[in-house]
């Protein structure tokens, strides 16, 4: 059987292409794909282990089989379409507007997270950074995320993310999380736990240029979903 495969950040730049097609035999698990992508394209082997794959925007299981003329998007380490409260976009990013959405009569607090490129990593000096992602994946994982937080702390009121993408100068905003509540320590302790968790599940990958040079970078191996057992 054929499928579909979108790569993102580092994966297109080994293999040379974003969307590639695989012959696979039918009743192949998720494995069984990424042992043979693997074969065909040996570059790929340092990093397949830690590769998740997704299907239809969820994350599945290594044992889960793929179907037929499926599109698989193949997701390296997270580095870290829109609506009003979650967007990933090319268009810098502002601040005040999303802690207006934010905003609730009963919310007393509103912490505001900026995320912004920075001219130093590692001791290189950076010049600029390249922001790429799973566009409508990364759009319902923020969403959850802002779910996931809310259930953590009950009295947080909205929880609103917007994610840059493209190329980013020094000093720009990648990331913008804001959290509103009745009260400040809610807020902050939300606020801080989302941006780790969307750093997390979130599939937005980062490239860093110095003078010189550029690389993909690695953050959070994101954990696929394990099948219940029969």
């Amino acid at each position: 059987m054929k499928v579909n495969l979108r790569l993102f950040a580092a994966l297109h730049d080994l293999v040379g292409a974003r969307q590639v097609s695989l012959e696979l035999e039918d009743g192949a698990t998720i494995d069984d794909l990424k042992a043979r992508l693997s074969e065909v394209y040996p570059a790929l082997q340092p990093m397949i282990k830690t590769v998740v794959c997704a299907i239809g925007e969820e994350y599945v299981s290594p044992s889960e089989r793929v179907p037929a003329g499926a599109e698989v998007a193949l997701i390296p380490p997270v580095s870290g379409g829109s609506n009003d409260l979650f967007r990933v976009t090319k268009e810098p990013l502002a601040a005040q507007a999303l802690a207006d959405l934010v905003r609730r009569d009963e919310a007393g607090a509103i912490a505001l997270f900026y995320g912004v490129v920075r001219n130093n990593s590692e001791g290189r000096d950076v010049e600029r950074l390249e922001y790429e992602a799973y566009g409508p994946m990364a759009l319902r994982k923020l969403a959850e995320v802002a779910e996931e937080t809310k259930r953590r702390f009950p009295a947080v009121s909205v929880v609103g993310a917007w994610h840059r993408t493209g190329l980013l100068e020094i000093g720009e905003t990648s990331l913008l999380v804001a959290v509103s509540s009745p009260h400040r320590l809610d807020a902050f302790e939300a606020c801080h736990w989302a941006v780790d968790r969307i750093k997390e599940v979130v599939p937005v990958w980062k490239k860093e240029y110095w003078r010189g040079g550029s690389a993909w970078l690695e953050g959070h191996t994101v954990e696929p979903p394990r099948l219940a057992d029969a």
